[in-house]
């Protein structure tokens, strides 16, 4: 039934066989023995998709919320609740894997030599349960799911700019300035439209419509677009630290502080998450912790 589950909930055998660790071929054949068993056809299946049969639908809406309980009581016999071993799926933001955990990775693995950590590329808005991640650490507010969140950190959003920019364009005394500047959008990953820009002050808040030539979808892509001179750019302090020393890039409005941006470690809700996800939890959080790049800041309670 957990390979039925898996196969419905990421869409192929082949992805099924990489969350559970198993061929396409092995798991097809065990989709095959349990419709053998129960004598009734479960998957409809084509070159292209899977799909249930009516009787498949039925047997799966009706066992699946059993799975969760069978899967803690399995984890807590077996030990799993209590020992840092196995294989733990995470799905990483590129700032926060780049220069908050890959620098700390060692000792992690070093804690816990029984554990194989697997960072799957994932987009901030994915589907966790269908691609079998055990934990994702992803930027901004997370909306209203079955997921459980906790947050890590929180970081500046900057307004950037590059000297060869500036120097061509002049620089903009005030952010309603902007309005006259070719400003690079970047689209929302959870909503599928561009990130409004606003100002913060202490309780001031100025939204600041903008309009620029380019519109990306990679932070880094935008990044290295605005070190460039491609346009003005609103970005994360985390990750920018460097460019801002060496004078790559230049921060317009550091008398606007206050806008932040949330990063989230995020997991599939379980009542008794095995002890290999709080592990990684908790260790995202003390890292997160002793980050101090002078331009992030630790979670208000």
């Amino acid at each position: 039934m957990s390979v039925l589950a898996t196969v419905v909930e990421t869409g192929s055998f082949t992805r099924a066989g990489e969350v559970l660790g198993l061929s396409a071929s092995g798991v097809s054949r065990a989709v095959s023995r349990l419709e053998e068993r129960l004598g009734i056809r479960l998957l409809h299946r084509t070159t292209r998709a899977l799909r249930l049969t009516d009787e498949g639908t039925r047997l799966y809406e009706r066992a699946v919320p059993h799975l969760s309980g069978i899967e803690d009581a399995a984890n807590a016999v077996s030990g799993a609740a209590e020992t840092v071993r196995g294989i733990l799926r995470v799905s990483l933001n590129p700032i926060f894997a780049r220069n908050v955990l890959a620098p700390r990775l060692p000792e992690f693995t070093e804690r816990y030599p029984d554990l194989n950590l697997v960072c799957v590329l994932l987009p901030d808005a994915g589907d966790l349960v269908a691609e079998g991640i055990d934990v994702a650490v992803r930027f901004g507010p997370q909306p209203p799911s079955s997921m459980t969140s906790r947050r890590l950190l929180e970081t500046r959003v900057l307004t950037v700019a590059s000297p060869s920019y500036l120097k061509k364009h002049g620089r903009p005394k005030t952010p309603e300035k902007l309005v006259e500047h070719d400003c690079i959008q970047y689209i929302d990953p959870q909503r599928a439209h561009c990130f409004e820009w606003e100002f913060r002050r202490g309780k001031e808040v100025r939204p600041i419509e903008t309009t620029g030539h380019v519109t990306l979808t990679d932070v880094d892509t935008m990044v290295a677009a605005c070190v460039a001179g491609a346009g003005i750019a609103q970005v994360l302090a985390l990750g920018v630290e460097s460019l801002l020393a060496t004078g790559a890039l230049v921060e317009l409005f550091p008398e606007w502080p206050d806008e932040t941006f949330p990063l989230y470690a995020i997991r599939p809700s379980r009542r008794l998450p095995p002890a290999a996800v709080e592990a990684f939890l908790d260790f995202c959080h003390t890292i997160c912790e002793g980050y101090r790049p002078g331009a992030v800041t630790p979670p208000t309670p």
